[in-house]
């Protein structure tokens, strides 16, 4: 059981971030797949992958602790992670309709995550880090942009005045 256990805290706390990623991109049409048979192959496909991640992480703890998983182990911490990955889903939507939003910000992930130190230490990291980024990012499209502006100002310049010595001449 204690294997067990480091298995979900993996799981679900995700250090490597793989099901995190499989979560967040869940939560477009978590309503809309029990609506269309579309979404229902996409809903089999999520439910795959969860099992796939799950089936790795107990590789890694199986090769880590010489301990040997079961099929049906398996197939049970993937069925009890994907109803977990569904409960944080719908958590995340009241949370965000609560707040009049449509959207899910990371400041409702980061509250879904309160009772885990860990995955709120990890998770409020890595909004940093996409934070910092993004900052970046605009910086060098500002760079960018007014340099281009000056170099036109500049260029404009130059025409003005050969046009300029044309009509002197």
């Amino acid at each position: 059981q204690r294997v067990i256990n480091v298995v979900l805290r993996g799981v679900l706390g995700s250090v490597n971030g793989r099901l995190c990623c499989v979560l967040l991109s869940s939560l477009d049409g978590l309503r809309k797949r029990e609506l269309t048979c579309h979404r229902f192959g996409s809903f089999q496909r999520l439910k795959a992958a969860v099992h796939y991640t799950v089936g790795c992480l107990c590789q890694d703890v199986a090769e880590n602790k010489e301990v040997q998983f079961s099929k049906q182990t398996i197939a049970a911490i993937a069925e009890i992670t994907f109803r977990q990955c569904e409960n944080f889903a719908k958590d995340l939507e009241m949370f965000a309709r609560h707040a009049k939003r449509s959207t899910v910000t990371t400041e409702d992930v980061k509250l879904l995550a309160r009772r885990s130190n860990s995955l709120l230490k990890y998770i409020t990291q890595k909004s940093d880090e996409l934070i910092s980024s993004n900052m970046e990012q605009k910086e060098k499209k500002k760079k960018k942009s007014s340099a281009a502006k000056g170099g036109r100002t500049s260029g404009e310049q130059v025409i003005v005045t050969e046009s300029e010595d044309s009509n002197m001449a």
